[in-house]
């Protein structure tokens, strides 16, 4: 089995925040994927199907992204998943916004839902695929930042943004990470202009 991950918050409120784009790739990627969502199970939204000659399954962990690694590690272990078959994707503050970047393993960057998974996989060696958000603007936390919705400018760009970030994902999830860095880590034209675009204040 290969395993689809987005990360995110369940409920309306956070449809539309930044830390809520993991689950917005993760739904796009279903679509390309033909899987749908479906079923329920180890408090996720899941679904499975065939793609690449093998199984496939997407989940979208309902627990809140601080116990992402709840669900995850539960399907995993269920499917013995090896950590190269396991794509996570999940916003990134570290990246400049529209920025798509794959890669295997590394530290959580502060990111309580790569922290969980961490902790309840035993590893940290899993694919992800992270969706730069950009940094907080001056009197910003960083919390506060990812769980706001996108700019209507920046809801425009994830138009194209959130589809071309699914394709990074399935390319990793049924080719593997090398084929999917070298297609899709480098800087796109939208990622280039949001680096010259006005933050909004707060309030």
């Amino acid at each position: 089995m290969r395993l689809l991950v987005g990360l995110g918050n369940p409920g309306a409120k956070y449809e539309r925040t930044r830390h809520n784009v993991g689950f917005r790739v993760a739904d796009d990627a279903a679509r390309k994927l033909a899987v749908s969502l479906g079923e329920t199970r180890w408090n996720a939204v899941l679904g499975q199907g065939r793609a690449g000659g093998g199984p496939v399954a997407v989940l979208l962990p309902q627990t809140y992204m601080n116990a992402s690694g709840e669900s995850v590690g539960n399907a995993a272990r269920f499917w013995k998943v090896e950590p190269g078959a396991l794509i996570v994707v999940h916003d990134d503050m570290d990246l400049e916004f529209g920025r798509i970047q794959v890669k295997v393993g590394g530290g959580d960057g502060g990111h309580n839902g790569l922290k969980s998974l961490r902790q309840h996989l035993g590893t940290p060696d899993f694919v992800r695929v992270r969706f730069g958000v950009g940094r907080p603007p001056p009197m910003w936390e960083g919390a506060d930042w990812v769980l706001a919705k996108f700019s209507s400018e920046e809801e425009e760009q994830l138009q194209s943004l959130v589809p071309q970030a699914a394709d990074a994902a399935v390319a990793a999830l049924l080719e593997g990470p090398v084929l999917a860095m070298n297609r899709y880590n480098r800087r796109n034209e939208t990622s280039r202009t949001a680096l010259d675009r006005p933050l909004q204040p707060k309030g």
